[in-house]
């Protein structure tokens, strides 16, 4: 469980060195150049999933249940799920009115994502793994819009719906696919009670 704790502290920290390290993260970018710091960066962040993943293997293992959730909440998280995906896909393209209207449809996606299973998963080593990640979506909302109020993030502006459109398509295929095989071949856990 500790070493669930210290990877999560790592991953999520890395995600959030603009917020609690900015100067440390200029002066490197300035030192090394930016090009040297999205790779590390990328490296960095690919070594701590890995460890996440490795911990909250261990974890499964060995944690307890905290609460039991009724059956049905699994099928609002599944709902939650579909909409995380959707902002998830509208992120990923031109700004359409979803991104417009979420503003950080990424962040939003994590968000939602981490709520919906928190509401479906009562096991210790589950509750600490979405509630980290919904913690770090908060912060890092309020981050952001910190950093818009202060001129130093400017948002894309509106593109055309046709890319809302794209992303309710793509965003509800890709659900269907995790409802279907993707979760239980990737997690090992079957997403809706059958």
């Amino acid at each position: 469980m500790l070493l669930l704790v210290i990877s999560l502290i790592l991953f999520l920290g890395i995600h959030l060195t603009r917020v609690i390290a900015p100067g440390w993260r200029a002066s490197v970018i300035a030192a090394k150049g930016e090009r040297a710091w999205k790779l590390g960066y990328t490296l960095a962040s690919i070594a701590t999933l890995v460890l996440v993943v490795y911990a909250f293997g261990q974890a499964r293992q060995v944690t307890g249940i905290l609460y039991t959730p009724p059956v049905w909440i699994a099928h609002l998280s599944s709902l939650l799920m579909l909409v995380a995906m959707i902002c998830l896909v509208a992120s990923l393209m031109p700004p359409g009115h979803i991104a417009t209207k979420t503003k950080h449809p990424m962040v939003l996606s994590v968000k939602i994502w981490a709520l919906a299973h928190l509401l479906a998963n009562g096991e210790t080593f589950s509750v600490i793994l979405f509630v980290a990640f919904l913690a770090w979506g908060v912060v890092l909302r309020i981050a952001l819009k910190r950093r818009e109020r202060n001129g130093e993030l400017v948002r894309k502006p509106f593109v055309s719906a046709r890319y809302d459109a794209a992303a309710v398509v793509i965003g509800t295929v890709v659900y269907l696919l995790f409802i279907w095989r993707l979760h239980v071949w990737l997690i090992g856990v079957q997403p809706l009670p059958i």
